[in-house]
């Protein structure tokens, strides 16, 4: 996928909070060698922190109201189109797509999730976790289809549980290993499969 002329691989990431893993990509982006360009950060909340990371690295970034869902998507590809990206990168954004974008970006959408997948889809893994007794959780960087969490699976990291972990400190934990491992799936991703 990367162009003969040079030209990188267009990249938004689609955030909803505090845009750690938006700032680990960011951090990527900028190494030399690297095939990507983060060219733009959609948030469907105004007050996302990781909006922050945007203004600081002067990347474009777009404000999507999701009252009317079928409305913020219509907008939110023609903003991609309109951008030209080829690749997206979900980073805590806590919306669903719809089939319509899933579709459009068949096999280019990543997302990153707090949880050793299959195991723990959806919300509240930390919690789920810590109730079930588990002794090891972990991230994991996967493709997106039309099913919940159910993707290709691009990277996984394990850690373990440890016996005074709550919601927070384990969420706090496993959100460093997120930071870590989403630039790597990102590379291994663009090198097998674009």
């Amino acid at each position: 996928m990367e162009k003969l002329d040079g030209k990188k691989i267009k990249i938004c990431v689609f955030i909803s909070g505090r845009g750690t893993n938006l700032k680990s990509l960011i951090n990527f982006s900028k190494q030399k060698k690297n095939k990507i360009e983060i060219t733009l950060v959609i948030s469907n909340k105004r007050n996302a922190k990781g909006l922050y990371f945007a203004k600081k690295n002067n990347i474009k970034f777009t404000i999507v109201n999701y009252k009317n869902k079928k409305n913020a998507e219509t907008r939110i590809l023609k903003i991609l189109n309109q951008n030209h990206i080829e690749l997206i990168c979900l980073a805590g954004f806590m919306k669903i797509l719809s089939k319509r974008i899933i579709k459009k970006y068949k096999n280019k959408i990543l997302n990153i999730h707090p949880s050793l997948l299959p195991r723990y889809k959806g919300l509240n893994t930390h919690k789920r976790v810590i109730e079930n007794k588990e002794a090891f959780t972990g991230c994991t960087v996967h493709l997106v289809n039309s099913k919940l969490d159910s993707g290709k699976i691009i990277i996984q990291k394990k850690i373990k549980v440890l016996k005074k972990d709550n919601v927070k400190s384990l969420s706090k934990r496993l959100l460093k290993v997120e930071n870590q491992i989403y630039p790597k799936a990102l590379k291994k991703f663009i090198s097998t499969s674009l």
